[in-house]
C-alpha cells in the first residue's frame, strides 16, 4: 500500500439482520447490485461477512456461515477477478475454504485469532494480510462496555500483545484496527478516536471503521440512517490522523 494513499473498504453484508438494512446483500441479485454501487462509488477493497457482529446478534455455526459466503466468493472469482476482497471471519475453516474458491484475500478478524487458536498459523501459513481488531471479551460480551485506566493505552498494550503473536505464527502482513464500537462506552471511543495518531507508533496500516457507529450518532440525537454526514467528517479527520484504509458501509 502506497505510503500517503488511503483505501476504501466497502462492506456487503451476506446476512439478513446486519444493522445497516443498505448494506445487506443476502441474494445474488443483491451482492451484484451491492458490489457494483461500492465499486462505482470508488471502492478499492469489498469486505464480505456472513455472520452478523451487531450487539444482540446470534453467534451461527461455520456451515451457515459458508453457505452465505461461497456463491458470493464464487460470483467474485468468476465476474469480478481484479477486486480485492476481504473476508470478515474468526474462522480458520472459512479462510481455507475460501482460499480454495478464491485464492489469496484479506483476513478480517474481530477477534483478532482470539476465538479460534488455528486462524493465525493458517493465516500466516497462507501469507495472507491479516486485520486485527481490538475487543474483549467473547462474541456475546464484546459489545458490553469494560473499564479502562486509559482506553488508548490498553488498545496499545493489546497491540503490542498481538504483535509477539503474529511473529510466532508467521503473520508479516496485519492491519491495525482499533475496534471503535466494540468494549469500549461512547466516551472512550471518542477518547480513542481523538487520540488515533498515537497509534502510528506501531508502523503498521490503521483501518478505521466509524461508519453508522452509535458513538457517533446517539449523543448527537441522530440514528443510523441520518449520521451520514457527521460519519464523513470523522472519516476525513481519521485520514488526516494517519488511517490508510476506510472501512464504510
Amino acid at each position: 500500500m502506497a505510503s500517503g494513499q488511503t483505501k476504501i473498504m466497502g462492506i456487503i453484508n451476506l446476512n439478513s439482520d446486519s444493522f445497516y438494512a443498505p448494506s445487506r446483500a443476502a441474494s445474488e441479485e443483491a451482492f451484484r447490485r451491492r458490489t457494483d454501487a461500492l465499486l462505482e462509488a470508488g471502492a478499492d477493497i469489498l469486505d464480505l461477512g456472513a455472520i452478523s457482529s451487531r450487539p444482540g446478534a446470534t453467534l451461527e455455526d461455520a456451515e451457515e456461515e459458508w453457505a452465505r459466503l461461497q456463491p458470493a466468493l464464487e460470483v467474485l472469482a468468476r465476474d469480478y477477478p481484479s477486486v480485492t476482497v476481504s473476508i470478515d471471519t474468526f474462522r480458520a475453516s472459512i479462510v481455507l475454504l475460501a482460499y480454495q474458491t478464491i485464492g489469496p484475500f484479506w483476513i478480517n478478524d474481530i477477534s483478532s485469532g482470539e476465538w479460534d487458536e488455528a486462524m493465525l498459523p493458517v493465516a500466516g501459513r497462507l501469507g495472507l494480510r491479516y486485520i486485527a481488531m481490538h475487543h474483549q471479551g467473547t462474541f456475546e460480551t464484546m459489545h458490553q462496555p469494560y473499564t479502562y485506566d486509559d482506553v488508548v493505552e490498553s488498545v496499545k498494550q493489546y497491540f503490542r500483545d498481538f504483535a509477539v503473536r503474529a511473529r510466532e505464527a508467521g503473520i508479516v502482513d496485519w492491519v491495525l484496527d482499533p475496534g471503535f464500537g466494540f468494549s469500549k462506552s461512547d466516551e472512550d471511543n471518542q477518547t480513542l478516536f481523538d487520540r488515533l495518531d498515537e497509534l502510528k507508533t506501531f508502523r503498521r496500516p490503521i483501518l478505521v471503521g466509524v461508519s453508522r457507529k452509535r458513538f457517533i450518532w446517539r449523543p448527537r440525537g441522530l440514528t443510523p440512517d441520518t449520521c451520514g454526514d457527521v460519519v464523513r467528517e470523522y472519516e476525513e479527520r481519521a485520514q488526516a490522523m494517519g488511517a490508510s484504509i476506510i472501512r464504510r458501509h
